[in-house]
């Protein structure tokens, strides 16, 4: 046997066992051809990069956002029916597109722009992050290298960094230089928040996060809850009542509300925070229901423009109402020695983000993929710690329902700041149901 018999006996024999992402020759080749390893891979690698970087919520729902666009406007030029998010989200310009009659590999053109683009998110990343980042980008690029042929694969990566680049630069006007670190200035409202336990920190976290550029919203105050009960501290009142119910809920946790309470916790450093909950359960989505590359790239992308609204809307309504959070109540009117089962963040309580981000999410996968069941294995697809078993739920919508009241269950929000939270974001969803029209 020649050597050229025997490396092309080699490449037929990788070809019939290899995915499909490996097979150059196909009758066709647009990116809904791929299945969706790229994108699911690469968000399971974010979401670790976010949690090692300790990335706090709002930041972490921003470069979730931008990189599901990313993602998506890389490979849309080569969809069968998707069409491009320029003209459809705040401020995206033009940008680089396929030149006509060439050959592209879209799995490549997608790990070109994931690299790229959160390279460009964390610049300022540990080494450690770094290395996992290159390590994501080489392996792929190894693998689609050995059957792509070198124009192609390098055509192909090109558009990927290209378009990466430019949505960079478009990422980079939406104020987050000027508003992610800014004085707090208190709105002068009865109740309003103050330090908590058990850290008792002076400075809420990011109090100007609302004044950013939504991506779908026509401004933060879009889809706004319509306020916490008037502030009292009358036994007979509602808000005394909504604060009792917090106590009485936490003082008498049965086991599943606390199971509960700890599966949604979804802490910075310990996780990749709530928006990443929500995304990690796209890469499951992708993987169990063999979605191709562009359903992927469509899901990520609608529940990452989701999730940045979503923290957008409800940054602005959290210093606009400034609402101290239950244990600053109850300790001052109900019982000075009570403690929250989980440990409270230190931002306003109105109303839950939480709360915003999962009815946001839960609406625009609904959109997508209608009223499905799901088994969520997030915990232990990241090994995080403590250990939690996975969950089943019925549909998004469940999974959201039980992200809100989670928050009841730790101790750190009202009834009513989830159930406004609930029905902001599912408004943030309808929304973007309403402006942007991913198919043809």
């Amino acid at each position: 046997m020649s050597r050229r018999t025997a490396a092309t006996a080699l490449l037929m024999t990788f070809l019939a066992i290899a995915p499909n992402w490996a097979r150059p020759e196909r009758s066709k080749n647009a990116a809904d051809d791929y299945p969706s390893d790229v994108a699911s891979a690469w968000f399971d690698t974010l979401y670790d990069v976010v949690k090692a970087e300790r990335t706090s919520p709002p930041p972490a729902s921003r470069i979730y956002g931008i990189t599901g666009v990313a993602l998506y406007q890389s490979i849309v030029g080569g969809a069968e029916d998707n069409r491009s998010l320029v003209g459809q989200i705040n401020g995206l310009g033009p940008l680089p597109a396929p030149m006509p009659n060439m050959k592209y590999h879209w799995p490549t053109v997608a790990n070109s722009a994931l690299a790229t683009v959160i390279r460009g998110l964390y610049s300022a990343a540990t080494p450690a992050s770094m290395s996992l980042i290159d390590a994501r980008e080489q392996d792929f690029a190894l693998r689609f290298q050995q059957v792509i042929q070198g124009p192609i694969y390098a055509r192909s990566a090109a558009l990927g960094r290209d378009v990466a680049s430019e949505v960079l630069v478009w990422a980079a006007t939406d104020g987050f230089s000027v508003y992610n670190n800014c004085p707090y200035v208190p709105a002068p409202v009865q109740g309003a928040w103050v330090p908590t336990p058990p850290a008792f920190g002076t400075s809420p976290l990011q109090p100007c996060w609302g004044q950013i550029r939504p991506m779908v919203l026509s401004s933060s105050g879009e889809c706004a809850a319509p306020g916490n009960p008037v502030f009292s501290t009358d036994s007979a009142s509602e808000f005394h009542a909504a604060a009792l119910e917090v106590y009485n809920v936490g003082t008498h946790l049965t086991l599943e509300q606390k199971t509960i309470a700890d599966y949604w916790a979804d802490g910075a450093g310990a996780t990749g925070t709530p928006p990443g909950h929500w995304i990690a359960i796209v890469g499951q989505l992708s993987r169990n229901r063999s979605l191709s590359l562009m359903a992927s790239a469509e899901a990520f992308a609608r529940v990452g423009i989701a999730v940045h609204d979503a923290f957008i809307e409800c940054w602005h309504t959290k210093y606009v109402f400034n609402l101290q959070r239950p244990v600053t109540y109850i300790r001052e009117h109900i019982d000075p020695a009570w403690s929250s089962y989980i440990a409270t963040p230190a931002f306003p309580s109105y109303h839950s983000g939480h709360s915003t981000q999962s009815g946001a999410a839960s609406t625009v996968l609904t959109d997508q993929f209608g009223i499905v069941s799901f088994t969520d294995t997030t915990h232990t697809d990241h090994a995080l710690v403590p250990p939690q078993s996975p969950r089943s739920f019925q549909s998004f919508e469940e999974a959201a329902a039980e992200a809100a009241i989670s928050r009841l269950y730790g101790g750190i929000h009202y009834a009513f700041d989830n159930n406004d939270g609930l029905a902001s974001g599912q408004c943030i969803g309808d929304r973007i149901h309403d402006r942007i029209q991913f198919k043809r």
